[in-house]
């Protein structure tokens, strides 16, 4: 899966604004691959709805035909071999989704660089392709109150989910850069183009 254009993980804890990150380095010229835009895509196909209703009945579709995701998290919620299920069924297909877009974007003139928006950065082992990993740092009080907002989520929920993934150390310790983001997007912004183009710097340098 190696290109010739560098290749940005965005990790992060949950609620920290890792998509904004990656929005920001989609808008200075980077192509980016969502796992969660992935999930979201492969969980509304044909095959893969029909075989949820085969496993959990008709109540994992909602009423516009596509995945009642409310129910889904409600079914792999501590039930551990449902969660694999569930992983083992859609995860080869974001990961053939994801090689399919790495060689549109390689093939692209004017995309710069590939960032991988994956909240499993780490725990999928998509962190040792990376040529760089840019942590997003933000307080617990703040990616508590942005999952309140966005998922309607409980403090409990937001603990609960961080416990499936490696701790917020570990990813930390493994970035190349961190970025600060509780409120000010302006020194979001900033400091993202500013890591953006040391990046490609570099990259220009060692391809050089």
């Amino acid at each position: 899966m190696r290109t010739n254009k560098p290749i940005i993980g965005v990790a992060g804890g949950i609620g920290s604004g890792k998509s904004t990150v990656a929005s920001i380095l989609e808008s200075l010229g980077a192509g980016v691959i969502s796992s969660d835009r992935l999930n979201h895509t492969e969980l509304d196909s044909p095959e893969v709805l029909a075989q949820l209703r085969e496993w959990w009945g008709d109540r994992v579709v909602d009423s516009q035909g596509r995945a009642n995701r409310a129910v889904l998290r409600e079914i792999v919620r501590g039930d551990e071999a449902a969660r694999r299920r569930l992983e083992n069924l859609t995860h080869p297909r974001i990961d053939a989704r994801r090689r399919q877009m790495m060689a549109e974007f390689q093939a692209d003139s004017r995309i710069r660089a590939i960032v991988w928006d994956s909240p499993l950065l780490f725990e999928a082992g998509l962190a040792d392709a990376c040529d760089y990993i840019i942590f997003v740092e933000a307080d617990p009080a703040t990616r508590l109150a942005r999952v309140r907002q966005t998922r309607n989520w409980t403090e409990e929920d937001l603990e609960r989910f961080e416990k499936m993934q490696k701790p917020l150390d570990f990813k930390r310790q493994r970035a190349d850069y961190i970025v600060e983001n509780n409120s000010d997007m302006d020194a979001v912004r900033r400091e993202v183009e500013s890591i953006f183009f040391r990046i490609l710097s570099a990259a220009e340098t060692s391809c050089g």
